[in-house]
């Protein structure tokens, strides 16, 4: 029966994202809420920007009609007949609930400041962004969302804060090619409903599925050639409930053999922290702030490479799925299994790091020893 809920709220949060998508982009062409071409942008035509409207939109009211029917309905004799399997969840749900409305309160925040953000464009200063999404992180703590490591100690406070704001700002950074941080949230997303289904968490499951079909159904209108954007409101949104669903959520069970497994949101959100700590690390050591933009990320370096920007996404999705497959198998995996796992993954990016290394010192050579052009002596000055 469990399959019934999640299939239900998949297909409804799918079907909504899509209509909704579809009305966004019409309100965002109508009020010139546009993202431009410019030096550090890889596209070249105008897009219509509001996506993340359309994906918070259905996020929010997916789960809260479902909140409000289980509530209105749970004594009424047709939902106990046809859903009665489910109503041992209640409990869990109202346990939740306080911890849930402090998780949509810190993502609504995030969210307005997108769409300010969207909305004023390269005039919103970066310190304001980063202030709001500070005060949304400490929501969470305010609501008791926080890690677990040593319950009640000032270090889970720290881990929670700058593990929410780092994700945040990993999606956001991520952004900057048709379909990409979509299609790794939708990566990672798929992974932990697999996760906490197998670990009975059920109620994680059907959030993250809701979170889910709101990715797939604004998917197809952002693949290369994209109708739209998502735009900070939809990244910084899409990174923010990530980052706090990967801390409520469990990943060391009864059963697991180690502690290992903690480092699993690491693993699965492995691209979109790679490519955040790679950008940063050139940014400084080319003394460059690294709040300003540029062609510096993992799929950018890809394409210099000689791939095309659907091929460059595609291989990210690839590394996404193949990285976090292979965290699935961290509770269950005994010591040498683990190590195994981490190394498997460390490897990955390893690789990718040495593959973009050669790219640009032959680039450079190519650079450095390229003939000049002879100059016709008879031509005008």
């Amino acid at each position: 029966m469990w399959y019934y809920l999640i299939g239900s709220a998949f297909i409804l949060s799918l079907s909504l994202s899509a209509v909704s998508v579809w009305a966004v982009m019409k309100l965002a062409k109508r009020w010139n809420i546009i993202d431009k071409p410019s030096d550090r942008k890889i596209h070249r035509q105008s897009k219509p920007l509001l996506g993340g409207v359309a994906i918070y939109f259905t996020f929010m009211v997916v789960i809260l009609a479902y909140l409000i029917g289980l509530h209105l309905f749970q004594h009424q004799e047709w939902f106990i007949r046809y859903w009665g399997t489910f109503m041992h969840l209640l409990p869990q749900v109202q346990t939740a609930l306080p911890k849930l409305f402090t998780i949509l309160v810190g993502a609504t925040i995030v969210f307005v400041l997108g769409i300010i953000d969207d909305i004023r464009g390269e005039n919103f200063p970066y310190q304001w962004k980063f202030l709001g999404q500070f005060i949304a992180a400490f929501t969470l703590i305010l609501g008791g969302v926080q890690t677990n490591f040593m319950p009640g100690n000032l270090l889970d406070y720290v881990i929670t804060v700058c593990w929410v704001v780092g994700i945040t700002n990993a999606f956001n950074l991520i952004d900057n090619m048709d379909g990409l941080a979509t299609g790794v949230a939708a990566i990672a997303t798929s992974l932990l409903v697999i996760l906490t289904y197998q670990q009975a968490q059920f109620f994680n499951t059907f959030i993250f599925t809701v979170f889910l079909g709101s990715l797939l159904g604004f998917l197809p209108y952002n693949l290369y050639p994209s109708k739209i954007f998502m735009g900070d409101a939809g990244s910084m949104f899409i990174g923010f409930v990530l980052g706090v669903l990967t801390v409520t959520t469990s990943y060391v069970t009864s059963g697991s053999p180690t502690f290992v497994p903690v480092v699993m949101p690491l693993i699965i959100l492995g691209v979109p922290i790679f490519d955040t700590l790679s950008v940063i690390i050139i940014r400084l050591r080319e003394k460059r702030p690294i709040f300003v933009g540029d062609q510096n990320h993992f799929s950018h370096r890809l394409v210099k490479l000689g791939m095309r920007q659907s091929e460059a996404v595609v291989f990210i999705y690839i590394v996404s799925l193949c990285v976090g497959l292979g965290a699935l198998m961290l509770p269950t995996a005994e010591i040498w299994e683990c190590i195994l796992i981490l190394a498997q993954a460390v490897l990955v990016f390893g690789l990718i790091t040495f593959l973009m290394h050669i790219s640009k010192s032959r680039r450079l050579q190519q650079h450095m020893f390229k003939k000049p052009e002879k100059v016709d002596e008879n031509s005008s000055s």
